[in-house]
């Protein structure tokens, strides 16, 4: 037992440790959160397109001497409102625009990165760098994360309501416009917390995970907001500890961990689907 206490605990005896652990439970709430309503709204992809689309961003505020972060920000937005504009203009699917826009997006800042000298890492910036991140970004990470946390606290009735049916929170009078465009920024701003801890990729996977995870296994949204973020925080605590005793990218093994949980449970859930069909044969067969 004393040996198991050792093993969960010796990590966070480190200052650097205990960092990346509270920036990573700040950024696995509100992506939790998020992630709820963006599987309830079908949007899975979007949290995909923003994080890819940040790229050019990052670029542009190095050479401009900017913080990163701002320009990470407004490269994601440019993302949402340029999907946005397109679906509304033409016949394409928005699955189809955002596969083109972000990829798009991605393919300009790798060109733009590879041609300007910069002092970043681009393995930091595409994998995130948990256990090394600086004081500017840790206390942008948890203010940013709290900052989105607070607003959806706030209007949550109103979101709920926009991603079940927009038509019918429309012809009660809310504002429908305002809440799409609001709902892209706090994606934008989430993604820009995210990024500082486990890069541009990965955060796709704390964006959709916790979300689907729940899905499996409540019906209820409330219910799947506690169970998302439960996963989610389950996924950090038990991803930092691994990669601290395997030497390995926290960030990974964190989105490792939420894979796992998600295959576990939808193995448990076809289990419970197939017991439920051989149960309801076996009342169906009337006794001769």
């Amino acid at each position: 037992m004393d040996s198991l206490y050792q093993w969960l605990l010796e990590p966070y005896q480190y200052e650097f440790m205990q960092r990346a652990l509270i920036a990573g439970l700040c950024v696995s709430l509100v992506c939790a959160v998020l992630s709820c309503y963006l599987v309830l709204k079908g949007w899975s992809l979007m949290g995909d397109a923003i994080s890819h689309a940040v790229l050019p961003g990052i670029v542009i505020a190095y050479v401009l001497q900017i913080a990163l972060p701002v320009g990470a920000f407004l490269s994601g937005l440019l993302c949402a409102l340029q999907t946005g504009y397109i679906k509304n203009n033409s016949r394409l699917k928005e699955d189809t625009v955002l596969g083109v826009v972000y990829s798009g997006m991605l393919a300009l800042g790798l060109v733009m990165f590879t041609k300007i000298e910069t002092d970043q890492h681009l393995l930091h910036i595409l994998f995130g760098n948990m256990l090394g991140i600086n004081n500017s970004e840790y206390y942008q990470t948890i203010v940013i994360s709290l900052l989105v946390f607070l607003i959806i606290v706030l209007f949550h009735k109103q979101l709920m309501l926009y991603c079940f049916d927009a038509s019918h929170a429309r012809v009660i009078g809310l504002p429908v416009r305002l809440i799409h465009y609001g709902f892209m920024i706090m994606i934008s701003l989430t993604v820009v917390a995210a990024i500082q801890a486990v890069g541009v990729i990965m955060v796709v996977a704390l964006l959709i995970s916790p979300g689907i995870t729940a899905l499996l296994i409540v019906k209820r949204f409330t219910s799947m907001l506690l169970v998302a973020c439960a996963v989610s925080v389950s996924s950090i605590l038990l991803g930092t500890l691994i990669s601290f005793h395997i030497d390995g990218a926290t960030g990974a093994c964190i989105v490792l961990v939420q894979a796992g949980l998600f295959v576990i449970t939808l193995s448990l859930s076809h289990l419970r689907r197939i017991q439920r069909r051989h149960r309801k044969a076996i009342r169906s067969v009337k006794p001769a």
